[in-house]
């Protein structure tokens, strides 16, 4: 996943503990939720999720393939930092590959065998720099060691000799493409681009090397085009060109190097998957959706290609033989399925995919499919075994109508045996972004929360991705407005339940989350009776002047610009309202955090104090935008509970 989203995942299968689902084509129909249809199941066996064992149940992510097919490489956090290892395709005990206080991602493995490159940053910092280590274990090499420019995803070529990777220096706004040679380790970059905030990606090499495929977005992930570029020359060619605000999004080259594979909102203001013949410019849809749907990659023999469709927070994988374009569901359980592998999920046989599944009540792992026999077997385990013997409440998707009319979809938890007597506490979880939406991933927090008796739930309010480029655009310079609304929605869409005391509504979020925290408390006072606001904006002004460069291009793409439109700035901004909270304050931040800089809590806090309000904050050494470190992640939602159960459900602080 791209890090950019500041202001943003054998199983059970939910049967009789889910509220039936009725489908809907898209968006424009989906059919609004009764509150009355919401139910909190009778479960005996439900009991306290132990803290310490949801956070020791370890995340998985970003696999890839050895040349031969034998091992997979993968990042997770089981020894408490997310770290590489390794373990064979066909299962076994995972191997520690790597040891580092700081978070490695990315991995990806030379053509030869012999070395995993991927990236690691200091502290949280993001100023990622390019390892090496050899596949069988040994010293880390840091291959570009630059304390101030960020490189980031890297991508081999076929003969091995280079690596592409993004790159920005950490005054800039922009990405470009970096070039790495391996035998020399010197840099130098292929694109050179003017346009704040702008980004390439790279998306292929083609098989002799002499061209990269790449994309480049601009900073509200509104527009995207693809190009070809002559490694050797710089010269780059638009294979996209077009008029109006579009997104083409390519993925995938094609063994022939005849054909990419692509995701766009071309065709009605929706994602969908099509083929682009390089020769002839002409795309071929595979997909008539308005859902989400992202493309994947072809398999190493030509013969297939993937993609995924996000319907409401809710994601299915798709395999696609190429001769017909037959799009085949894999079956695994409801929840989040998708394709994981860098550069490729496809084992270089073309026989095996890997999947990753999980859902908010479950954890996410990853599992081999195999093409042949269509079965998946699962690869890794991540539940700490108490949790298996812990019934979660699954996730319920409800639709609700906004202030205005439009529809909202927000995930829903209602904890087990609950009384439908309106005297149960619950609490909104705004998401990041705003540019992001609330899908339904292994959900910690959620997990900490429902097994405590509080109804969760979380909007993907106007401003979210999922829904088309005119949602996802609703909110533009009106940051804290209609989405707000749509947060108060789902309230009074809670309160309609019958379940949910109004007295003990509590909200916490981080990131554009936690900003949403901070504008609701100081908007909406007599709304919210607790507060909790990760590493949350106070003030959009005061963020432009020491946040990231790219960053304050995406607000200023938001917002417009700062001189020209000061009362936007103000309006949108939680300084204006915060003095009109009356909700207790927690506040938890990273102290080198490169995206909501420490600066923006510590104004939340001495403003508060000096107004005689309920506050605390809690800052949290070597840590960036969000908490990585399993300590930090416990001591966070202790924290979090605490402060909920004190103001909720009044409950006297622990001594």
């Amino acid at each position: 996943m791209r890090i950019r989203r500041l202001l943003a995942l054998v199983v059970a299968i939910c049967s009789s503990l889910c509220t039936p689902v009725v489908s809907s084509t898209g968006p424009d129909d989906r059919p609004l939720t009764d509150p009355k249809s919401v139910v909190s199941t009778l479960n005996a066996a439900a009991r306290l999720a132990p803290i310490d064992d949801l956070y020791y149940t370890r995340s998985v992510s970003a696999a890839a393939w050895s040349p031969d097919g034998q091992q997979i490489i993968f990042v997770s956090d089981i020894a408490g930092r997310f770290n590489l290892w390794k373990v064979s395709a066909s299962g076994g005990w995972p191997i520690q590959l790597t040891q580092s206080d700081d978070r490695q991602y990315n991995p990806v493995s030379s053509p030869d065998g012999k070395w995993i490159v991927y990236q690691q940053d200091r502290a949280g910092d993001e100023l990622w720099d390019l390892y090496a280590v050899p596949t069988n274990g040994g010293n880390m090499i840091n291959l570009t060691n630059t304390p101030a420019i960020r490189e980031q995803n890297p991508r081999w070529s076929h003969d091995g000799r280079s690596i592409a990777f993004a790159y920005k220096p950490k005054e800039n706004s922009q990405y470009d493409i970096g070039l790495l040679d391996w035998n020399t380790r010197k840099v130098q970059k292929l694109t050179h681009e003017q346009q704040p905030g702008y980004a390439w990606s790279v998306v292929a090499w083609s098989s002799d090397d002499k061209t990269i495929y790449a994309g480049r977005v601009n900073p509200l992930f509104t527009d995207a085009d693809v190009y070809r570029i002559d490694v050797a020359t710089g010269k780059m060619e638009n294979l996209t060109p077009h008029q109006g605000t579009m997104r083409y999004l390519a993925s995938s080259l094609s063994p022939d190097g005849a054909t990419l594979l692509l995701s766009s909102d071309a065709k009605g203001g929706y994602m969908n998957i099509a083929l682009l013949d390089i020769a002839t410019r002409k795309m071929t849809w595979v997909t008539d959706l308005k859902w989400e749907a992202s493309s994947g990659n072809f398999s190493p023999d030509g013969k297939r290609y993937t993609y995924t469709v996000n319907e409401d927070g809710v994601i299915d994988a798709y395999l696609v033989d190429r001769a017909s374009n037959e799009a085949q569901k894999v079956d695994l359980p409801h929840g989040l399925n998708y394709f994981l592998g860098s550069p490729n999920e496809f084992a270089p046989q073309s026989d095996r995919v890997i999947i990753s599944h999980e859902a908010s009540n479950q954890p996410g792992d990853l599992w081999v499919y195999n093409l042949h026999n269509r079965h998946a077997e699962q690869l890794t385990f991540s539940t700490i075994a108490s949790l298996r013997e812990t019934p979660l409440p699954p996730s319920q998707i409800v639709h609700y109508k906004s202030f205005d009319g439009k529809i909202i979809t927000a995930l829903l938890w209602v904890p087990f045996n609950l009384k439908r007597d309106g005297s149960n506490p619950a609490v909104v979880l705004p998401h990041g972004g705003p540019t992001g939406q609330m899908v339904d991933y292994w959900n910690t927090d959620v997990a900490a929360l429902t097994s405590r008796g509080y109804v969760c739930i979380a909007p993907n309010p106007r401003g979210s991705t999922g829904y088309g480029l005119d949602f996802q655009k609703a909110n533009f310079q009106d940051l804290g407005g209609g989405d707000l609304k749509d947060e108060i929605a789902g309230v009074d869409f809670l309160k309609a339940t019958g379940y949910v005391d109004p007295k003990k509504i509590g909200i916490y979020g981080g990131s554009y989350g936690g900003f949403m925290t901070l504008m609701a408390i100081g908007k909406t006072p007599n709304i919210w009776a607790a507060a909790v606001d990760l590493y949350g904006i106070i003030s959009w002004y005061t963020m432009l002047k020491s946040s990231d460069p790219e960053l304050d291009e995406y607000l200023k793409a938001l917002l417009g610009n700062p001189d020209e439109n000061r009362k936007i700035y103000e309006a949108d901004s939680p300084i204006t309202y915060i003095r009109s909270e009356k909700a207790p304050l927690l506040v938890l931040q990273g102290d080198n955090d490169p995206r909501v800089p420490k600066e923006e809590a510590q104004q939340v806090v001495e403003i508060l104090r000096k107004e005689g309000r309920v506050v605390d904050v809690h800052y949290y050494p070597n840590e960036g935008h969000g908490f990585v470190k399993r300590e930090n992640q416990i001591d966070s939602i202790r924290r979090t509970i605490a402060w909920f159960d004190q103001y909720l459900m009044g409950k006297s602080p622990a001594p």
